[in-house]
């Protein structure tokens, strides 16, 4: 194995284990998962433990109300396999209403946003195929902190405690202000409704969730704020598997769930950028960071037009837009002195809260693992009694005639979702995410240039300072991170990107990442997690 980078770093250093390996963004997340690979689970099984915790400790960016993606590697066959566990919009809601009441978009915060919710069901299926477990095997911490409680981490405390009006003014949120207001760092908060919910679910499987007294409550509260989901929506949602898309970077193959999620973006900006030689610039240099920004505002074009659900009247033709001819041509169009600016190119919509998490066991099994409300609290409604706060993907689709993700009753929405994986020479090489709405194909396509034209270990990678494209009025932003040369910054502007420097807690924006790597000769496992957040990287 070619040597990584181990400079000192001080923001935080390399994890290395050889028995198994979890990173997430909350440390009893990540402790959760370790117990179960300890206990003999395999990567599915500490997956699901893990993600059902941070449910319960991330209960804004997360829960069982919202949807889930996952990359499986099998060390067995050596094969990826692709989980798609997102909703679909209920089969009554039409464009044609939405536009008659006024509408021009979804509106975010709304019943009309809500999609079935695909997570439990996900969770069920992977461990199904890959898993040793079973649910009521893998819950078994989470409902111990939904119903004995945990105290608030710090990170997320704070985010929690920022959005104290919002919860007031939301519905059936109760349980998550304690003693009527946001809890307070260090606080210990139990969430009774959700412990039930879990409960239920380790006693009777999915099923419990998407039909029977949980399903009774999402439905009822829906439909009393006028939405249209029915029992039949969640009666009739599957999760399903699939081949993962993948491109050829520099002799590491890297991996992304097809869309309707948008790892195709960080294909694509791969693709564009595999001529540049982008390891022979400095990586704070405007040089490089100016073609890096105009790789993904290309990709994000194409993202805008074309990602939708791939059984659909006009499905991604991701082919065509992966292919290296079409990466030459969108290549050509990067000036080296001019930034490209909307909107004849392409800039990420709004943001919203996600969590991810990595996992590789001691047999070389990997789980990238996705699961996400959307925005923060979802569509700010729980379903009454269960402590299910609801996403609101449905706000992803276009309400314009004839474009792919245009709004279909049954249709799963775009997704800004992403699990990510890469192999060497058909090996695992690595397991890795970077969560934060559409900060996410920006954080591969940075995270995976950084470890594979630099060298650098996963610890490293995260603590990088990163750019992040977003949205603006007329113009895309380019917000900076601190850390990077303000020489950088001004000549940036100079090309004409709108520069926006963040600090602090501003850094949220760039998202949090999780990256495990994996040496195919000795087994040992190298990790890191992102120090943006409250998490941490647990081995043995």
């Amino acid at each position: 194995m070619k040597t990584m980078s181990f400079d000192f770093q001080t923001r935080r250093s390399m994890v290395t284990a050889q028995r198994g390996m979890v990173a997430t963004s909350n440390p009893l997340a990540s402790q959760a998962g370790l117990a179960i690979l300890r206990a003999g689970g395999n990567a599915a099984d500490a997956a699901i433990a893990a993600v059902s915790v941070l449910c319960v400790t991330e209960p804004a960016s997360t829960g069982i109300g919202g949807d889930c993606f996952a990359l499986y590697y099998d060390a067995k066959t050596k094969q990826v396999s692709a989980l798609n566990g997102s909703g679909r919009a209920p089969a009554a809601l039409k464009v044609d209403d939405l536009l008659a009441e006024g509408y021009k978009s979804i509106p975010e915060r709304s019943p009309h946003a809500v999609t079935v919710p695909g997570a439990v069901s996900g969770w069920q299926e992977l461990l199904t195929k890959h898993g040793t477990m079973t649910l009521k095997d893998v819950l078994a911490d989470a409902i111990h902190y939904a119903r004995d409680g945990y105290p608030v981490h710090p990170v997320f405390g704070a985010a929690w405690q920022a959005t104290e009006n919002f919860l007031r003014q939301s519905v059936n949120t109760e349980d998550y202000l304690p003693n009527g207001s946001a809890p307070q760092i260090g606080q210990i908060v139990q969430l009774p409704g959700l412990a039930k919910t879990l409960q239920a679910i380790a006693d009777g499987g999915s099923e419990a969730f998407y039909t029977g007294p949980v399903a009774d409550a999402i439905v009822s509260t829906l439909q009393s704020l006028g939405g249209k989901m029915t029992h039949e929506d969640l009666k009739r949602h599957i999760s399903t598997w699939g081949d993962p898309i993948s491109t050829d970077y520099h002799g590491i193959e890297v991996f992304e769930h097809p869309p309707n999620g948008q790892g195709l973006a960080a294909l694509q900006a791969l693709n564009i950028a595999s001529e540049w030689e982008l390891g022979k610039m400095a990586w704070d240099s405007p040089e490089r960071l100016h073609l890096m920004v105009e790789a993904m505002r290309l990709a994000f074009a194409d993202a805008r037009q074309y990602i939708t659900d791939m059984v659909s009247e006009h499905p991604t033709p991701v082919k065509a837009l992966l292919s290296k001819e079409y990466a030459a041509q969108r290549r050509g169009l990067v000036s080296a002195d001019r930034a490209m600016l909307p909107p004849e190119y392409g800039r990420p919509l709004g943001g919203s809260n996600t969590v991810y998490l990595s996992v590789v066991d001691g047999q070389g099994n990997a789980c990238s693992f996705i699961n996400s409300l959307y925005f923060g609290w979802g569509s700010g409604i729980v379903a009454k009694g269960t402590g299910v706060f609801l996403q609101n993907r449905g706000a992803g689709f276009s309400l314009e005639a004839g474009h792919p993700n245009v709004l279909v009753g049954g249709k799963r929405p775009y997704h800004t979702i992403i699990p990510g994986m890469a192999l060497k020479n058909g090996e695992l090489w690595c397991s890795f995410g970077v969560m934060g709405g559409f900060m996410q194909p920006q954080g591969h396509f940075q995270v995976m240039t950084a470890m594979i034209d630099d060298d650098l270990n996963p610890q490293e990678t995260l603590n990088r300072p990163r750019f992040c494209l977003e949205e603006g009025t007329g113009d895309s932003m380019l917000a900076l991170e601190e850390g990077i040369p303000v020489s950088t910054m001004a000549r940036l502007a100079e090309l004409g990107h709108k520069v926006r420097p963040v600090s602090g807690r501003g850094r949220g924006v760039f998202g949090d990442g999780q990256i495990i790597r994996r040496d195919a000769e000795t087994g040992v496992l190298f990790g890191g997690s992102d120090p943006r957040k409250d998490g941490v990287t647990a081995g043995f």
